[in-house]
């Protein structure tokens, strides 16, 4: 009975501890204007880890011996390892989205430039995905640029053009130029 019990008051735990980590980073989205969108998929990430580790944590409560939690957490996850090796880089898009919820420093409505010899990737970002920022570029067309590749090369703010300036300045922002 007693470990049932402690069985019960580790899933209330990881549920508490779910719960609040899923506020804090719903504050540090909105802190940092950074759109819904995101913040629901990295709390999505962020649900799963806590998840896992609250089961492991289950049946350690339960009893059951780590041999034989580990030999079912091993096979699945060797089931899961051979399905992701098929598709690696959308595993390693998604992770670069992750750091890019947390450290990218531009945001949707910024002129950009990335550095990159072969193409002009260059304008407006509109949308920070999961897996890729959309840049629209002056002449209208839509560039999908992958997070991975975001990541990997330089990206440069470019000053905002005067017909932002002037929209910014009719909605009452100040001037990103003169802000010390």
């Amino acid at each position: 009975m007693m470990k049932v019990l402690i069985a019960i008051g580790v899933l209330l735990g990881a549920l508490a501890i779910s719960r609040l980590i899923g506020r804090l980073l719903t504050e540090f989205g909105n802190k940092r204007q950074i759109s819904a969108r995101r913040i629901y998929t990295v709390r999505k990430v962020s649900n799963f880890l806590l998840g896992a580790l609250g089961l492991m944590l289950f049946c350690a409560a339960l009893g059951l011996g780590y041999h034989q939690v580990y030999i079912f957490l091993g096979s699945v996850l060797a089931v899961i390892g051979i399905a992701l090796f098929a598709q690696w880089s959308i595993l390693s898009h998604l992770t670069s989205g992750i750091i890019i919820f947390f450290a990218f420093p531009y945001r949707v409505g910024d002129k950009v430039k990335v550095v990159d010899a072969d193409e002009d990737i260059s304008g407006e970002i509109i949308e920070i995905a999961s897996f890729h920022v959309l840049i629209r570029r002056e002449d209208g067309a839509t560039i999908t640029y992958p997070n991975t590749a975001l990541l990997q090369k330089p990206v440069i703010k470019q000053p905002p053009s005067s017909r932002q300036l002037s929209q910014k300045a009719e909605m009452g922002e100040e001037n990103p130029l003169q802000a010390g």
